[in-house]
């Protein structure tokens, strides 16, 4: 039994090692922490505009316009990674494809980009 709680002991320091950071440092932004903030800080701020009462309220769409251009660059650009990975075993083929996957990539942004769906006026 006691070999058994030896081979725990590392792990129950770490414990409380990261709880008592946690805590040290919650307490610390609790003390330092500025009690004053103007009203900018406060506002809601999550898609551009002040919340509003009525959901069926018009809004502008190219907030959804810039999230979803966002979302399908951040995705295309994730697809790199695993690419990058193996970079130096991979075969010209592979190699070839993401050339190809990157122009692409490159040409819809250009387009969106000479649309100005990237404009903000």
């Amino acid at each position: 039994m006691d070999t058994l709680l030896q081979d725990y002991l590392p792990i129950l320091v770490f414990l409380g090692l990261a709880i008592g950071l946690g805590l040290v440092l919650i307490l610390a932004a609790a003390v330092v922490a500025v009690r004053n903030p103007d009203p900018e800080k406060v506002s809601a701020y999550e898609c551009g505009f002040n919340a509003f009462d009525d959901a069926r309220m018009k809004f502008d769409v190219r907030f959804y316009l810039v999230s979803i251009l966002f979302i399908i660059f951040d995705l295309e650009v994730a697809f790199l990674f695993p690419w990058a990975v193996v970079f130096g075993d991979m075969s010209m083929a592979a190699f070839w494809s993401m050339m190809v996957f990157l122009a692409i990539l490159t040409i819809g942004f250009a387009y969106e980009w000479k649309k100005g769906a990237l404009e903000w006026e």
